[in-house]
Order: structure tokens, then sequence, then C-alpha cells
């Protein structure tokens, strides 16, 4: 059943944007396992550190706007990784039923014998409109929301799965702070744990 479930998931197509890449492009499972399987460099950075960099962002520089990436950003920056846009419900952490098919493209990647067994941090992203501690928070539950529809509804194992939120502190498009194009969800391999 679930070859038969993961096979038809895998046949559904998902906007996401590969890393670097300037447009959204439509992806299928094949494509999000190429961006994200690969060899990895060694990056000593977990999941807690970088919460907690974001939570320390916004005390050390309080005000509307952060003054640029964090620093254990730049570890992250060459690991294999994609953008992919689920939509929420506005100021909620619940996923939208039209985006549970795009979580299921995923699940299907992370399933497969490439990606098995190697770990990925699951990041949420805001835009830059509303308060930089309430979009962080946001930021986090929507993470998390993503994990635990990954692990529940799909069976992806979830110790390989870390959810981390950092609100505004990571904006995709720092000159359009309020843009949507902010607003997303990233997952990064950050390899064999």
């Amino acid at each position: 059943m679930k070859k038969i479930l993961f096979a038809g998931i895998s046949a559904a197509l998902l906007a996401v944007s590969v890393s670097g890449a300037a447009a959204q492009t439509k992806l299928n499972r094949n494509e999000i396992i190429n961006s994200l399987q690969g060899a990895q460099q060694k990056v000593d950075v977990s999941a807690d550190e970088l919460q907690k960099a974001a939570f320390e962002n916004i005390q050390k520089y309080p005000g509307a706007n952060s003054p640029g990436n964090l620093p254990l950003w730049d570890k992250l920056a060459s690991l294999r990784q994609f953008n992919v846009e689920i939509t929420f419900d506005l100021n909620s952490a619940r996923i939208r039923p039209e985006s549970y098919e795009t979580v299921g493209v995923i699940a299907d990647a992370l399933h497969t014998p490439y990606l098995q067994g190697q770990t990925f941090f699951i990041v949420g992203h805001t835009d830059a409109t509303g308060p930089r501690d309430y979009n962080l928070e946001l930021s986090i539950k929507r993470a998390q929301s993503v994990r635990e529809a990954l692990v529940t509804t799909f069976q992806v194992p979830g110790k390989y799965l870390q959810a981390v939120g950092l609100g505004e502190e990571q904006l995709r498009d720092p000159s359009k702070p309020d843009s949507g194009i902010n607003r997303r969800v990233q997952l990064i391999n950050v390899g064999y744990r």
C-alpha cells in the first residue's frame, strides 16, 4: 500500500526552487532527490544552535529589521537544500489542504534509498510583516507542523527530521522584506548524524 501511495504522490508536481535559482520551478520527486543528495561537507551546527542564534539575534538587534545573515547560516549555505512554498492559514501553523500534496512529494523523496538515513533541517521562514519575535515563534510552529505531517501522515522517520524556525531573520530577498518570496519552508541536508 505504501508503494502505491508513494508512487501516486511522486507523480505530483510541486513548486520548489533549488537554492541559488532565481525563479521557482516545478519539481518532481526525482528532482527533489537530486537537489538534496550528494556529498556533504562536515558541518557542526545543530538545530538547537541555529534556533538559539535566531532568538539571540532579535535580542541583540531589537527593532524592525535584522542587520544581516545569522553567523551560523553561512555554514549551512553550501549544503544541499531546496525551498518550497507550503501555505498555512493566516497567523496559524495549520497546513492548508492544498499543500498536503507538496508535503507528500517531499515525503516520497525522503523515503528513497538515496536520502534515507540522512538528517534534514526543516527550516521555517516568514516575511517581515509583524513583530520579529512573533514571526520567529510562528515559523517554529510551522516548521514543527511540516515535520509532524511528514512523520505522522507520511511515515518519514522522525529521528532524521529537525524543525527550526528563523522567522524573518534570514530573508530570501532582503530588499523586499514584506514580499511573499520570503515565506517558505526550506529543507537542508546536514548529512549522516
